[in-house]
């Protein structure tokens, strides 16, 4: 283990600890119900193309387990097609609100903040057909959505919870070679919902450090909460709990996947930052290596462009052929999350090589499923993987270190069964029921803390 990657994971360790830390303050109460606010992409949008993502699963699944204990949630997204309803039940306590904010398409995330003013109207719109007080609390994801979220908490008096996702500041630090850096436009943005904001989640203890040495955010307002993983939709074996040796198997007959074949696995979606040119250039390596891998080796590319990456949505294809490994790569599109579980089982290892990562859903949907994970030593990663037990941690971007990684399994037949079972149980511990439940604590202490201020406002 590398001195980098050892204190990337003490700080994992830490994160852990911190989200065992947070306690009520007496006589707090959770809120009953929640607008939560994600303009810019839906959460019934697909995952893994377009500005659909980690995100999107992470306020379904966030918003379906609050309903569960009783905290309803009514989700506001921007209108993207014509004909939709104005609200759809995505689960009892889950309401998802469509709001006209510009046109249907042919929108960019990047001309999205010239709509926030029609958004708002939508949000107030809404608020404004049911009785005051109708909802506790704001929650807004993403730092578009904190902008409509900072305004619809003030003129409602409730307090504002964010989560920032990525930050402009952080990806900016670690661009991939030839990306696009985020404007100063979003820079300005985020600091002032960092300022605006009652509290603001983070995913683990190195994206609060982020918060606060990016952007000054106050200590006091910080709470690391994990994100879950549906661990009933992702396991090992769709119709048992547990690791099963027949489940790969069974997983790549279903996905036409050779039963023999070494299988690294890219999951979401194609653009500079997830860095899938990393894996395509490593497997370049290994075949350059020793040729008999072309024969033994297939590399599913599953997910769509997305960001930066629309510019130019063939360049992964164009480069496998420069490669000289577009015969064993096969490009996919994304699919659902049912889908994604068997192309999680069916791998042999899965690669994240991002330059950028909040947190990592994908490597831990991996894990789930029993397949270990070779992955960038960066942001939330080393809390998603633990290294050296369920995968493998790279600092850095050389094509040659992933390379290296990999030639582990390809040595060792059996590492990827050992280090799947260890990924098993490492993700146990991320199930959404208790991502939730640190949620509604963080409420209910914001809750708490703004009716603090209102008794006493020059405390």
């Amino acid at each position: 283990m590398t001195p980098q990657v050892s204190r990337l994971r003490a700080r994992s360790q830490g994160s852990l600890a911190g989200q065992s830390r947070l306690r009520l303050p007496g006589g707090a109460r959770r809120p009953r119900r929640v607008a939560m606010l994600s303009v810019h992409t839906s959460p019934l949008h697909q995952p893994g193309t377009g500005d659909a993502g980690g995100m999107n699963v992470y306020i379904v699944e966030l918003a379906r387990k609050l309903a569960a204990i009783n905290i309803e949630v009514e989700i506001f997204t921007r209108a993207t097609t014509a004909g939709l309803p104005p609200v759809v039940e995505l689960t009892p306590g889950v309401l998802v609100r469509h709001v006209d904010a510009g046109p249907y398409e042919g929108l960019n995330k990047e001309d999205l903040p010239a709509q926030l003013c029609a958004f708002t109207h939508g949000v107030m719109q809404a608020w404004a057909g049911h009785r005051p007080g109708h909802y506790d609390l704001v929650h807004s994801h993403y730092w578009l959505s904190g902008h409509v979220g900072w305004l619809a908490a003030q003129r409602w008096g409730v307090p504002l919870v964010h989560a920032m996702h990525t930050m402009a500041k952080v990806k900016n630090a670690s661009l991939a070679a030839g990306d696009t850096p985020e404007p100063a436009a979003r820079v300005i943005g985020e600091t002032q919902i960092v300022e605006a904001a009652d509290r603001l989640v983070a995913n683990t203890e190195e994206e609060a450090g982020e918060l606060a040495r990016y952007y000054d955010a106050d200590p006091g307002k910080l709470a690391v909460v994990h994100p879950g993983v549906n661990l009933d939709r992702f396991r090992p074996d769709p119709q048992a709990p547990g690791p099963d040796p027949a489940a790969r198997a069974a997983a790549r007959a279903r996905l036409d996947l050779p039963q023999d074949a070494f299988v690294p696995l890219f999951a979401g979606r194609i653009q500079p930052l997830k860095a899938p040119d990393i894996l395509l250039r490593a497997v370049a390596h290994l075949v350059d290596q020793d040729p008999t891998l072309r024969s033994r080796m297939v590399v599913p590319v599953v997910g769509g462009p997305s960001g930066s990456g629309l510019a130019k949505p063939e360049r992964l294809q164009k480069l496998a052929a420069r490669l000289g490994v577009a015969d064993i790569v096969r490009f996919r599109p994304p699919v659902a999350q049912e889908q994604l579980a068997d192309w999680y089982r069916a791998a042999s290892v899965l690669v994240m090589p991002s330059y950028s990562e909040s947190f990592g859903l994908v490597a831990i949907e991996a894990q789930a499923c029993g397949t270990p994970v070779v992955a960038a030593a960066v942001g939330g990663l080393p809390v998603a993987v633990h290294d050296q037990v369920s995968g493998f941690l790279v600092p850095g971007h050389d094509p040659a270190a992933y390379a290296a990684e990999l030639r582990r399994f390809l040595d060792d037949p059996s590492l990827a069964d050992r280090m799947g079972a260890a990924a098993h149980r490492h993700a146990q511990s991320f199930g959404w029921d208790t991502a939730a439940a640190a949620t509604a604590d963080v409420y209910a202490a914001a809750t708490h803390e703004r009716r603090r201020r209102l008794r006493s406002p020059h405390v």
